[in-house]
């Protein structure tokens, strides 16, 4: 019998974490829609931005993009190994049922990091606009290890999906 270096829940965590584009404390670069890849920007901030703070790295607003939810589903194929929109149905993160206009770190029966917990942020698109960019600018201390959506129409395509998919 070969053996492995690694056990099958570690092995298990490195595919889950490859597939959300990153590993936990590692900078990584993504690829937009393009298929151009885009480097990850550094943070130069120490602490979070303010719950009503939407700014983006990039500068663009929501506004700037017209969101299809049709290619938000499409884009959110990448998010599926860990998130789905089922409501009642946590994975490795929370499901996102309903997750536009709600509290974040509410979802029952998730483990959530007490930086998720503690934030304060309601889950506007804009606010999700600026946290689907680069989730560790906006949330330090978030689980979540996925590098973020550097492309603004996918973030707006993602938001659009997910607000199309309330239940």
């Amino acid at each position: 019998m070969k053996k492995f270096p690694l056990g099958l829940a570690a092995c298990t965590a490195a595919l889950l974490l490859a597939a959300c584009g990153g590993s936990e404390g590692e900078p990584t670069a993504t690829e937009d829609s393009a298929s151009e890849a885009t480097p990850v920007v550094e943070e130069a901030a120490t602490v979070n931005p303010a719950a009503d703070d939407v700014s983006t790295v990039d500068g663009t607003t929501l506004a700037d993009f017209t969101g299809d939810p049709a290619a938000g589903e499409k884009v959110f194929m990448q998010c599926r190994s860990c998130h789905v929109v089922e409501p009642g149905v946590n994975r490795v993160g929370p499901s996102l049922a309903g997750i536009v206009g709600h509290s974040a770190g509410v979802v029952a029966g998730y483990n959530y990091s007490s930086a998720n917990a503690n934030s304060g942020i309601t889950w506007t698109p804009e606010k999700l606009n600026q946290y689907l960019e680069n989730p560790r600018r906006v949330m330090r201390g978030t689980k979540m290890a996925f590098a973020g959506l550097r492309n603004g129409q996918d973030r707006a395509d993602v938001i659009a999906y997910l607000s199309s998919a309330r239940n």
